[in-house]
């Protein structure tokens, strides 16, 4: 099998011709026939499993706006590549969908680390790049976003995520919040800048660092650091994670070293639903939390709905669906929102209207772009996985918050 593996999805039988070309391809927005979406992701490699969750929904988000008669009366195709988690390779997929296949509408693939380099294939040529997985910092410093304003992040930016705990762990009594925190950090754009903003935070709030190091993403270093995060002793530890393996091999070395801390916290892994405890096992998730902007018990109608149809279609629980599949529907949701606004599919044109203001609606809550880019609107919440249940603690006090588990149980055994 090729490094690139293409995957048109033609949810309608109008969906099944043969791609696009440069020979061929129609002038945008003056077509009558399928709107086809360039979309590059991670199905292979370090992120596949998040690339496969937004592979699922960008499917569900197609099949159901096909099934309401497409965007301005086109079906939608999927046309997706796959990246094997490479930066080089996701340049290489733009540049093909958007200079070959001259794709009409281009979605973002998964992680801040793919998002940059491809958003910058994006702004050579003119797309408007919505995405829901690229909220680092890094993404909106690049130059030709800076010059082209062509990113739009739906999610929550990802600098902010941890301040709900951070904010929690301040409103505690003294004798009742952790002396002691550890940051271990995977080399990434998208682990690092909440975990650094945590950090200088609890530093504010007496909260001593005790541990502090970047790693490479590579087991025989994950099992290095997780070995001397535990020999610190910290009780809090902020792990700077992208995917479950990081977290389960920080887990599995914690437990063989019979450490346990108060509060264990990653910036990415726990969302993950099933994929997450089917690897590290329910009894070890218990305590484990996580923040996001979205969960599968969210007070949202379109998100309601979009879990029961995800579950209809791949089984499994609504507590086991991954919030990757909720920012990848947000994603068309937004992009479907501004073709209809518009009335088309000329770029220029909705890269204007993201930039105008608008407020729009998606199964993650309001989105509304600020001038780089970056949803202002996003809710941020914090998550603790409690006897199998994926639960929302913060805001605490909140519509069905729960109460957090202080101290995290203790390892059960190892899956």
């Amino acid at each position: 099998m090729s490094a690139v593996t293409v995957l048109s999805v033609g949810v309608l039988a109008a969906c099944s011709g043969s791609s696009s070309s440069s020979a061929d391809a129609p002038p945008p927005g003056n077509s009558s026939g399928p709107i086809v979406i360039g979309v590059s992701l991670s199905l292979t490699g370090n992120f596949s499993v998040d690339g496969q969750a937004f592979e699922k929904g960008y499917q569900l988000w197609a099949k159901d706006i096909n099934a309401r008669g497409g965007l301005l009366g086109r079906p939608v195709k999927l046309n997706i590549l796959n990246d094997g988690s490479s930066p080089d390779q996701v340049v290489t997929n733009y540049q093909r969908l958007l200079g070959s296949d001259h794709v009409d509408l281009a979605f973002g693939p998964f992680s801040s680390l793919l998002t940059g380099p491809a958003s910058s294939v994006a702004a050579r040529y003119g797309m408007a790049f919505v995405e829901g997985a690229g909220g680092a910092p890094a993404v909106f410093d690049t130059p030709s976003n800076q010059a082209d304003h062509n990113v739009f992040d739906v999610s929550l930016p990802v600098a902010d995520e941890l301040v709900p705990f951070v904010n929690w762990i301040a409103s505690l009594p003294a004798s009742q919040r952790p002396k002691t925190a550890a940051y271990p950090m995977v080399e990434d754009p998208f682990a690092d800048p909440p975990v650094q903003l945590a950090q200088t935070m609890l530093k504010r709030v007496n909260v001593q660092t005790v541990y502090t190091q970047l790693f490479p993403e590579k087991a025989p270093d994950t099992k290095t650091t997780a070995d001397q995060v535990a020999a610190s002793g910290a009780d809090v530890v902020v792990l700077g994670s992208t995917d479950v393996p990081v977290v389960a091999a920080f887990m599995q070395a914690f437990e063989q070293q019979h450490y346990t801390p108060k509060l264990f916290i990653a910036a990415a892994g726990p969302d993950q639903g099933a994929a997450f405890t089917s690897v590290v096992g329910a009894g070890n998730a218990d305590g484990m939390m996580v923040p996001n902007g979205w969960y599968p018990g969210y007070a949202n109608p379109s998100s309601r709905t979009m879990v029961q149809e995800y579950v209809a279609a791949y089984g499994g629980s609504a507590s086991g669906v991954n919030a990757d599949v909720a920012e990848a529907y947000s994603v068309g949701q937004v992009m479907a929102q501004a073709v209809t606004a518009t009335g088309g599919t000329d770029n220029a044109k909705i890269i204007a209207y993201l930039h105008s203001g608008v407020t729009l609606s998606t199964v993650q809550g309001a989105v509304k772009f600020d001038a780089l880019g970056e949803n202002g609107a996003a809710a941020a919440f914090v998550f603790q996985w409690q006897k199998s249940n994926f639960n929302q603690v913060l805001p605490a006090g909140g519509p069905g918050a729960s109460q957090i588990i202080a101290s995290k149980p203790k390892w059960t055994s190892t899956p």
